[in-house]
């Protein structure tokens, strides 16, 4: 019974899963973008890291306001509204002809995309069980991985024939027609997200388990997106790499991620996030590290290995984040974690990559990324959980 109750809401889940990939591609598609508007827009490398800085403040933004947004409407109306705000940024970007519209239309993105994680978190833990978070949030994590692979592909298939912004054109067609497919079919997400009153926020940032899954979920996002951001313009630049062969490989290296985050989310449900995100953060440290410190004849090896293991944190962390509050204060707590952490991970880290990479040193920069990662790994064993959890993931 509890199988097939899972299984009826696959529906559900695939829908929030295809909006969270627009939103995801749509923050990520500068990536392998970079080395081309880098040279089209003559920017430096910390010009360029700073273009993921700014999306990461517009995030950052109202991911923290996301609460009050679906406090006055609901899960569902929230996520609409913010998937037709994310088409009409694509759009201004794509029509965007000086630096600082491209700058504000970049914030403009983050801003249109902050919302959705909260609610969309909020609705799919809302369709199952807990004791089907792990499998649930596997599934909608095949966004972002597939993200990875697509976004590299899409770009070197549409670069062919037109200009990188043609690339944000092509997405916001499909975040309009998105948008529309959920408000009209959407399931889920149909209640108000609890109201961020004083009381509430003060009860969560003074929980030390909090500020633990703050700093995870910043390393997290560091070994994923902070490295995929700045990672086709340093083969580039740093090994001389062609363009083509940089994006092939770095999608290639995603593929794997497809399957092994179904088995980090199967890891989480069996053995708990703490071992498993343990785990996570030594691996990963190390492979990030190596990216930094290995030779061009050897580094499209630790290109594929380092993706790999690095994916398997987002099960076990919003599992182990979906557990630190009541369910009532669940969704302010994504919404105080996850901008703060992209804030740090998915900003300030491609911008530190990008400073020191201008310095001359941008191995280095890369190297110390994974150093960061890898302290990580002492931290999962303070986590705390809600007490009234059903007991799983210990």
């Amino acid at each position: 019974m509890k199988n097939q109750a899972f299984k009826s809401q696959l529906g559900p889940i695939l829908v929030l899963t295809s909006i969270f990939f627009i939103n995801f591609i749509s923050r990520i598609i500068l990536a392998p973008l970079m080395p081309s508007v880098v040279s089209n827009l003559h920017l430096s490398n910390v010009e360029a890291g700073s273009f993921f800085l700014l999306i990461s403040i517009g995030y950052f933004t109202t991911l923290l306001g996301s609460g009050f947004l679906s406090a006055y409407l609901t899960h569902k109306k929230t996520i609409t509204y913010s998937i037709f705000a994310l088409s009409l940024a694509l759009f201004l970007i794509s029509r965007s002809q000086e630096i600082w519209s491209i700058r504000l239309g970049l914030v403009f993105l983050g801003m249109a995309a902050g919302p959705y994680i909260p609610s969309g978190i909020a609705t799919l833990t809302a369709l199952t069980t807990s004791r089907h978070w792990g499998k649930a949030i596997a599934i909608h994590e095949l966004a972002p991985n597939l993200g990875f692979i697509v976004a590299p592909l899409a770009v070197e298939a549409i670069l062919l024939k037109f200009s990188w912004r043609a690339v944000f054109v092509l997405l916001g067609l499909i975040a309009f027609i998105l948008g529309i497919v959920f408000a009209r079919f959407g399931r889920g997400g149909e209640f108000k997200g609890q109201f961020p009153n004083i009381a509430s926020v003060k009860a969560i940032l003074s929980n030390s388990t909090f500020w633990i899954m703050v700093v995870l979920f910043s390393l997290g996002i560091s070994g994923t997106l902070g490295i995929f951001t700045m990672l086709p313009l340093y083969l580039v630049s740093e090994h001389g790499f062609e363009r083509n062969w940089a994006n092939t490989l770095i999608a290639i290296s995603r593929i794997a991620g497809l399957g092994i985050v179904f088995f980090g989310g199967w890891a989480t449900d069996r053995f708990g996030p703490k071992r498993i995100l343990r785990g996570v953060f030594i691996l990963s440290g190390i492979l990030t590290m190596l990216l930094g410190l290995t030779p061009k004849s050897w580094i499209a090896v630790i290109i594929v290995l380092q993706p790999i293991v690095a994916v398997c944190f987002f099960p076990a962390g919003l599992a182990a984040l979906s557990m630190i509050t009541s369910p009532k204060e669940r969704n302010i707590a994504v919404s105080l974690t996850v901008p703060l952490a992209f804030l740090f991970g998915g900003g300030a880290i491609p911008a530190m990559i990008g400073f020191i990479g201008d310095l001359g040193f941008f191995a280095l920069g890369v190297g110390l990324v994974g150093g960061l990662i890898l302290t990580g790994a002492i931290l999962p064993g303070y986590l705390k959980f809600y007490a009234h959890t059903e007991e799983i993931l210990e």
